[in-house]
């Protein structure tokens, strides 16, 4: 996954910026990154990964999603929501 790839689709916050947060703030849990642009707040799809990122930056200091590619990431979210599993959050701002 690209640095500038979206991780959290309901916010639009990127993987660049998690990672910035995470070195930054140093979160304790993975779920203290919902305070970076409220990622992992909406529809859940991005919460997996943000554990997965946030377990990876504490052992080695960096992400390693290069294995997973943009759309494929993106493909799963729209299938994801479209099982019913998670809902984007209403806004008509927001085209999540």
């Amino acid at each position: 996954m690209e640095l500038d790839a979206k991780v959290c689709y309901c916010f639009h916050v990127s993987k660049r910026k998690i990672l910035s947060f995470i070195r930054h703030e140093k979160p304790r849990v993975p779920s203290l990154i919902s305070e970076c642009g409220g990622a992992g707040t909406g529809c859940g799809w991005c919460v997996p990964f943000l554990k997965q990122i946030h377990a990876q930056c504490l052992e080695s200091g960096s992400a390693n999603l290069e294995i997973l590619h943009s759309d494929d990431y993106a493909k799963g979210r729209e299938a994801y929501i479209k099982a019913g599993k998670g809902k984007p959050p209403a806004n008509p701002n927001n085209p999540a």
